[in-house]
């Protein structure tokens, strides 16, 4: 017997708590394989404005890999990126919002190739460092206050929850400070979200303790998940057992590939260290969202759906 009902996905948080999904990879590498130049202060928001389509089909190709989460192109759209660009403070925000529909329109697209399994929208939020394009992002420590921090996300944080995503991926926190921030700024917006930082080791890349990161989003009710994105795939297992330890809460986590980035040269160097054979044992550990942040594409995520859904 078929139904004509529309299909009905259980809530991102109750699905983390009976098994495993599966994120997207890269959305830079992947509007870059596909011709789009991102040699850009906007870097892929951009295209949100030029060439809305290509982030819809970046967005399709990952949900034919086997992805169940996809990450907005929102990463780097904040209203002061914008305002550079001379882009005024209404337009900015449709942009922003453009970002969420064009993810909704790829598991539309990914229904009608015949995918049934559960899809998601996480619309991303960077961090500051992002906005100044520099490289600090990876860095922290702006100098600039826990308050002033707030003030910069809580807009944009509630121009994208007005939309509807069914999560905030607060991601590639490089500063536990930073964190604090975010966190302040999710209260209230009626919205889950994740915590994802840029680690180092055992620690942020401003030098913070995981520990000491983590415990802050212990008994924020709005974070779903904690854990680490950005990153070397050798760092991820300790990131694991720290977030789960001290949360109690599922883990996410999406490395690179493990090239690293050279923010002068605006390009990746070295080579990749991202096998898919680990994703196992991360599920084992504690990860419940689990997929490829610069450099893993498609493919690789394929495996990571392959080897999950073997488990």
């Amino acid at each position: 017997m078929t139904s004509d009902a529309p299909f009905s996905a259980p809530l991102l948080a109750d699905a983390l708590a009976t098994g495993t999904l599966v994120l997207d990879g890269g959305m830079s590498n992947q509007l870059e394989s596909a011709g789009h130049d991102l040699s850009d202060e906007l870097w892929s928001a951009r295209l949100l404005a030029e060439r809305p389509e290509a982030i819809t089909e970046a967005h399709l190709a990952y949900f034919e890999a086997g992805a169940n989460v996809a990450i907005t192109s929102s990463y780097q759209a904040t209203f002061e990126g914008f305002a550079r660009r001379g882009i005024k403070r209404e337009r900015a925000a449709e942009l922003m919002s453009l970002s969420i529909e064009l993810a909704l329109n790829a598991t539309e697209e990914a229904r009608a190739k015949g995918v049934t399994r559960p899809l998601y929208v996480a619309a991303s939020v960077g961090p500051y460092g992002a906005m100044l394009a520099d490289g600090s992002e990876y860095r922290g420590r702006y100098g600039l206050s826990v308050a002033e921090l707030e003030a910069f996300h809580r807009p944009r944080l509630e121009a994208l929850a007005f939309v509807g995503p069914d999560v905030l991926a607060l991601e590639t926190v490089p500063d536990a400070d930073e964190a604090e921030a975010l966190l302040r700024a999710v209260r209230g917006l009626g919205m889950p979200a994740w915590l994802s930082y840029s680690v180092a080791g055992d620690r942020t890349r401003a030098g913070q303790p995981l520990e000491e990161a983590f415990a802050l989003a212990a008994d924020v009710d709005e974070v779903i998940a904690v854990g680490v994105n950005c990153c070397a795939p050798e760092d991820v297992d300790g990131a694991i057992e720290i977030a789960a330890r001290v949360t109690g809460k599922p883990v996410v986590v999406y490395p690179n590939s493990g090239e690293t980035w050279d923010a002068e040269a605006r390009t990746w160097a070295g080579r990749s260290t991202f096998a898919t054979e680990e994703v196992r044992g991360w599920q084992e550990a504690g990860a419940r969202l689990i997929g490829g942040c610069c450099r893993v594409g498609p493919e690789a995520i394929t495996s990571i759906s392959g080897a999950l859904r073997a488990s």
